[in-house]
This record gives C-alpha cells, sequence and structure tokens, in this order.
C-alpha cells in the first residue's frame, strides 16, 4: 500500500485563497482527476468546502476535528489521519492525500510518491504551503502545459518518488 501526495502551488507556494483555488486551469485538474481516478483521497474539511461534492469515481475521506460535520453519502467523516490512512489503504493499493497544507505537511514523510503542479504565477493568496525538501526523492516532469486560450498561466506537473 503506498500514500502518495497531490497539490497545485504556484511559484510563491500559494495553493489557496479565499477557500478556493486562485486559478482555473482544466488541463491541470483533468491531470489531477486521471492521476487519482478509483483511488481513495484525503482531505481536509476546508479543501474538501472548496468544491463541495464527491469527487467520482473514488473513494472520499474527509479530515475534521468537527465530529458532527454532515458530509454527503458516501464521503468518510475521519478526525485523524492515521485513520483516514487505514480506511484509505484498505480501499486502494495507492491512495493520496489532495489538501491542505497540515495534511500535506504530515504526510510527506510517509509519501512514496508526490505529484506536484507548479503554476508559473506568483499568485496573491492567502494559504501558502512550505517549501518540500525533495533531496531523498527522483524528480521528473510527467507533463508542461504552455499559456493558451483556457490556461492563462503555464504549468509543469512534477513526479517526485522516494529513492
Amino acid at each position: 500500500m503506498a500514500l502518495s501526495i497531490i497539490y497545485a502551488r504556484s511559484e510563491n507556494h500559494c495553493i489557496g485563497h479565499q477557500g478556493r483555488l486562485p486559478w482555473n486551469l482544466p488541463d491541470e485538474f483533468a491531470s489531477f482527476n486521471n492521476i487519482t481516478d478509483g483511488k481513495a483521497v484525503i482531505m481536509g474539511r476546508r479543501s474538501y468546502e472548496d468544491h463541495h461534492s464527491v469527487l467520482p469515481n473514488r473513494l472520499n475521506i474527509v479530515v475534521s476535528r468537527q465530529v458532527d460535520y454532515v458530509l454527503p453519502a458516501p464521503m468518510i467523516l475521519t478526525t485523524d489521519l492515521i485513520t483516514a490512512l487505514q480506511i484509505a489503504a484498505d480501499y486502494s493499493a495507492e491512495y493520496f492525500i489532495i489538501g491542505g497544507v497540515k495534511l500535506i505537511s504530515e504526510g510527506l514523510s510517509q509519501a512514496s510518491r508526490v505529484v506536484e503542479t507548479i503554476v508559473h504565477a506568483e499568485v496573491n493568496g492567502d494559504t501558502f504551503l512550505p517549501a518540500m525538501d525533495f533531496s531523498h526523492y527522483t524528480s521528473e516532469i510527467i507533463e508542461h502545459h504552455h499559456v493558451d486560450e483556457n490556461h492563462a498561466s503555464a504549468f509543469t506537473v512534477w513526479q517526485h518518488t522516494r529513492t
């Protein structure tokens, strides 16, 4: 069983603004969907509230300290990452933390793979991810997308695999 992490960040490490993603990059979202399809995804409550819907064809697990937080079926609520990881491991061989900052930071030491999209822009926001140390990973670019009529910013998708 393998924990992976997937996220997108700007060059200045912004991942959010007012509870939402600070960009609209349809092909980056399509890449996220393709990579996580059929897998368990673990997210914090605020990450869930960014889209307020079940991500289809995935086991959706929300981690929140609010034990009475109401989620639509078939989403699963848990109060800690350890329990979320156990549930996810029972569902799929690879499972993903998809946000937020606290869960990504907590899970990094256990992750065998990190899929990191870097949006080539400096973004004003209110949620930032600290710089990650990938010195114990092998890193490769798996996708690069240029600016076009549907994408105001270019982005590069990196895959970091623990060595």
